[in-house]
């Protein structure tokens, strides 16, 4: 549905179903260069097993109107007025890289708005490496081939996204060559500009109020598990529940494991909070 933040048209996809704000709410936010779609498989179940879904297009992300906003913060700010919009208080939040950053940005700075906090393949810091801004910004379909690389443990997940005639690599290249046609010049460079300047993720872990649960591919090239554990730690320094699920993939967790990280979403967004 189109939704407007701001002033602005935003994207999100609610699932298949029509959003209820009544309902359980379940926000999904993508990673840099891509959009909802990377989420297909996860946000149908939620819509059709008791939630309202919101897999976001983050500003200037395919069918979301840009500017593409240039910091992890900022992204943040843009979910709050969109939660405002649909007129939703609390969700369940889940961020995959890029993503995660923006999830955990808007759990630390609005507490009292997540219920449930979800961050798969993140890192703290997210560190983008020069040579990857520099094909970012200059080369960007040498930018995407690189990453579309790395993102993929196998060449095929199985049972391939869970059918037959799923080529993932194919696929994933597709997406973000679709993200740049349709986004504006040197989207890629927005991005990983904006993760890579990301410096507030130790002081936004204390700031959470709700459990956590990182979900992790043991064969991610790009934000190995360790990537994680400062942040791991500042959770749990805080008194956050925190736990971790580890899947045999890579970073592209939800379509090399579509069925574990849908699993691993589903059954931590369904647990009743302390108290409750």
């Amino acid at each position: 549905m189109i939704i407007d933040v701001r002033g602005t048209p935003a994207y999100a996809y609610t699932g298949g179903k029509s959003f209820d704000p009544a309902l359980p709410c379940a926000v999904f936010i993508h990673g840099a260069e891509h959009d909802h779609s990377v989420w297909a498989l996860q946000t149908r179940y939620f819509a059709h097993h008791g939630f309202s879904v919101l897999a976001v297009d983050l500003p200037g992300h395919h069918r979301s109107a840009g500017p593409a906003l240039s910091s992890v913060a900022g992204m943040a700010d843009w979910l709050a007025a969109l939660l405002d919009a649909v007129g939703v208080q609390r969700a369940f939040v889940a961020g995959h890289s890029m993503g995660s950053l923006i999830a955990l940005d808007f759990a630390g700075r609005y507490a009292d708005r997540v219920t449930h906090l979800a961050l798969l393949a993140t890192a703290v810091p997210m560190t983008v490496s020069a040579t990857l801004l520099d094909a970012a910004r200059e080369r960007e379909p040498e930018a995407i081939e690189m990453v579309n690389q790395w993102s993929h443990s196998t060449f095929a997940a199985k049972p391939s996204c869970p059918g037959p005639g799923f080529w993932l690599h194919g696929m994933n290249q597709r997406l973000m060559e679709r993200v740049s046609a349709t986004g504006e010049p040197q989207l890629f460079h927005t991005d990983f500009a904006a993760c890579n300047a990301y410096t507030d993720g130790l002081e936004r872990a204390a700031q959470v109020r709700c459990p956590v649960r990182f979900i992790v591919g043991k064969r991610d090239a790009m934000t190995p598990p360790r990537a994680a554990r400062a942040l791991a730690d500042a959770f749990a320094a805080a008194g956050a529940t925190v736990d971790t699920v580890t899947l045999d993939a890579g970073h592209a967790l939800m379509t090399e494991q579509p069925d574990a990280t849908l699993d691993a979403l589903f059954d931590f967004a369904s647990r009743p909070l302390s108290g409750s």
